[in-house]
């Protein structure tokens, strides 16, 4: 296991939402600059986590870092999840309001909760068949996130990432890397009028993210087992998926 003095200190991007509500201040853009920023090429990454979503068993899945709902909502479209329930949760306020305005045709299927990942009181421990995280690891401590996942999930239960991760090609790698560094944060800045300051932390968090090797040996340090990873466009992103063992409910 990850012992408490390690992981405070793994929020790559340096990012405390308690103390700046930026995502809050940028939820009405958020959607169209990810398109910005991606070239549009987050839409696949999302369609290919939905769709490893809906492929799993579950009856109640909880999703941390909704957002604005974009994953859940293509979720909930495929008619596989006909008689199942969903947890959207996140930490901004305004973020849910935009969420539920496009998750409001769900209500009877879908609830929105003001949670944080890295905490979760509210969730009771081995209740929950699966629980879902994209792009949100990168700028909360991910191991108390992975933690609170780990508990929430009933023995047998799955986990699904869809994570900043690592092009092979090293080159490659510093190339993007040094495409974001300038084209992220001079976007943000033009986007949104000069506030430029979650880009920053979305750029330190994907460049100090670690590879897709290493995050899944930290899911099998938690106590994961059958952790697989499917990379996706070169690697800048990676899937993750792993279950929690079988008659191990935690104490």
């Amino acid at each position: 296991m990850i012992d408490g003095k390690t992981a405070s200190h793994q929020n790559a991007a340096e990012f405390a939402w308690q103390s700046d509500d930026v995502f809050g201040r940028i939820a009405s853009r958020y959607d169209k600059l990810s398109d910005l920023f991606s070239f549009g090429i987050h839409r696949l990454w999302k369609r290919r986590v939905a769709k490893r979503i809906t492929s799993e068993k579950w009856d109640t899945l909880l999703d941390g870092a909704s957002g604005t709902g974009d994953i859940i909502l293509r979720v909930m479209d495929s008619a596989s999840t006909q008689g199942r329930t969903v947890i959207a949760s996140d930490v901004s306020v305004k973020m849910l309001a935009i969420a539920e305005q496009r998750l409001h045709s769900f209500n009877g299927s879908v609830s929105l909760r003001l949670l944080d990942a890295e905490n979760m009181p509210s969730i009771q421990t081995d209740t929950v068949d699966a629980y879902s995280i994209s792009l949100g690891l990168k700028i909360c401590n991910r191991h108390l996130a992975v933690q609170e996942a780990l508990r929430v999930l009933k023995p047998g239960g799955k986990l699904i990432v869809l994570e900043a991760s690592n092009i092979r090609w090293r080159l490659l790698h510093r190339v993007y890397l040094a495409y974001m560094s300038f084209c992220m944060p001079l976007l943000g800045w033009i986007a949104t009028g000069g506030d430029a300051s979650a880009y920053k932390y979305l750029l330190q968090g994907v460049r100090d993210f670690p590879t897709a090797e290493a995050f899944a040996q930290e899911l099998v340090n938690h106590g994961f087992e059958e952790v697989k990873f499917e990379r996706l466009s070169l690697g800048i992103v990676a899937i993750h998926t792993a279950r929690k063992p079988l008659g191990k409910p935690n104490s």
